[in-house]
C-alpha cells in the first residue's frame, strides 16, 4: 500500500504531511511514557522486523500479492505511540533508500500505513481484551482480529484520500470496492503474521509485550480450604537483561534471514494497491521516484548482477539501517524521558 508520487495531488499531499507531522509529534511525546528499560531496546528491533517482513509478499488472489503493514504488530508489542514511530521509520527508510513509496507521498503513507493502522488496530485490540477472558490466548486472538481489521481500514483511508486529491478521473466507488476487497484478503495474512509473532514473544517473555501488561494472573494455591496468592519466586538481577538480550538477538537474526534469504522466494506479483492502480487507471499519472537512482532502489544492490545476491544484500542492509535508525530514535526519546523525570527524583 505504498503510495507512489503522482497518485495524490500536491495540496492533499501537503495536508497529509501536516497530519503526519502532527501524529509524529504526539507520538514522540506519548512514546516517552511507553519506552522503558524493557520496551526501548525492543522498539528498534520491531521496526527492523517490520521492514524485513514487508519484503515477503504473499499471494492473495490471481495476479495479486500482499505484505505486512505492521501497525497492529508494532502497537501491540511496544505501544501505540511507539508503534506509529516504528512504522514511520520503516516508511522513511523505504522511501529514501529503496525508492518504495513516493517522497512527496510520504505524508500520505505515514497517515495511512502508520497512523490509521496503529490507531484502529489498538482500539480494536483493547476493546476485545475488555470482554475476553484474561490470559495469553486472549491477547493472541485479539491481535489476530485487530490486525485483520487494520488493513481494510487503511484501504478505506486511502480511498478517502484519493477521493479528495486523486489525480485521475476514476470512479471512487470502483476504487473503494477493489481496494477494500483485495485488502480484506491481505488482512488475513497480516492477522496470521501478527498473531504468530505476538504469540511467540508472549510464550518467551510476556512482560515484553505492551498489550499483555496487566493481564498476568498470579498463581493461587489452596491452603486449609482457602485460595491464597502463591509467593513470587525471586528473580536474579542478571536474568532479565540476559533474557531480553536473547530475545533481541533472536529477533535480529530472524529479521536478517527473512530479508536476506527468504525474501528471494516472495511473490513477484504486484501488491494490492499496485494491482488496483493498474486495473483502474490510477497509475496513469504516476511519476518516477526521486530516489530511483539510489544504489538500493527496488530492493537490489546496484552493479550486483546476481538477483539473489543483490536482493539479499539489499535486505540485510535495510534491516541493519532500520534497526540502527530506529534504535537511535527510541534511545533519544528514552533519554529525554529520563532527563524529564530526573529532576523530580532529585527533589524527592
Amino acid at each position: 500500500m505504498h503510495v507512489p508520487d503522482g497518485f495524490i495531488d500536491a495540496p492533499t499531499s501537503a495536508v497529509t504531511a501536516v497530519v503526519a507531522a502532527g501524529a509524529l509529534a504526539v507520538s514522540l511525546r506519548g512514546a516517552r511514557r511507553e519506552l522503558d528499560e524493557k520496551t526501548a531496546p525492543l522498539a528498534g528491533l520491531v521496526a527492523a522486523f517490520i521492514f524485513a517482513v514487508q519484503m515477503l509478499n504473499f499471494p492473495v488472489a490471481a495476479g495479486t500479492s500482499g505484505h505486512l503493514l505492521g501497525g497492529a504488530l508494532a502497537a501491540i508489542l511496544v505501544g501505540p505511540y511507539t508503534g506509529v514511530l516504528c512504522v514511520s521509520v520503516v516508511l522513511l527508510m523505504q522511501g529514501v533508500l529503496f525508492a518504495d513509496g513516493g517522497l512527496t507521498a510520504l505524508g500520505v503513507n505515514i497517515t495511512d500505513m502508520a497512523l490509521v493502522t496503529t490507531v484502529v488496530s489498538y482500539a480494536v485490540f483493547r476493546g476485545l481484551l475488555a470482554v475476553l477472558p484474561r490470559g495469553r490466548r486472549s491477547v493472541t486472538a485479539a491481535s489476530f482480529v485487530a490486525a485483520l481489521v487494520s488493513v481494510p481500514a487503511a484501504a478505506c483511508a486511502f480511498t478517502l484520500i484519493y477521493a479528495v486529491g486523486g489525480t485521475t478521473d476514476v470512479s471512487i466507488g470502483k476504487v473503494a470496492t477493489a481496494m477494500i476487497g483485495v485488502h480484506v484478503l491481505i488482512g488475513v495474512g497480516e492477522a496470521v503474521i501478527t498473531a504468530l509473532t505476538v504469540g511467540a514473544v508472549i510464550a518467551v517473555r510476556p512482560d515484553l509485550v505492551h498489550g499483555a501488561r496487566g493481564l498476568r494472573q498470579r498463581l493461587r494455591l489452596r491452603v486449609d480450604g482457602e485460595l491464597v496468592d502463591a509467593p513470587t519466586p525471586p528473580v536474579s538481577p542478571a536474568a532479565a537483561p540476559a533474557s531480553r538480550r536473547k530475545v533481541w538477538v533472536t529477533g535480529l537474526v530472524a529479521s536478517l534471514v527473512l530479508a536476506g534469504f527468504v525474501s528471494f522466494y516472495a511473490s513477484a506479483n504486484p501488491d494490492g494497491l499496485e494491482k488496483v492502480a493498474h486495473d483502474k487507471g490510477i497509475d496513469s499519472k504516476a511519476r518516477e521516484h526521486a530516489s530511483a537512482g539510489s544504489p538500493l532502489a527496488d530492493y537490489g544492490v546496484k552493479d550486483v548482477s546476481d538477483a539473489r545476491l543483490s536482493g539479499g544484500l539489499a535486505g540485510v542492509i535495510g534491516v541493519g539501517v532500520t534497526v540502527v535508525a530506529g534504535s537511535a530514535v527510541f534511545w533519544a526519546v528514552r533519554r529525554r524521558r529520563d532527563r524529564d523525570v530526573s529532576p523530580v527524583g532529585h527533589g524527592l
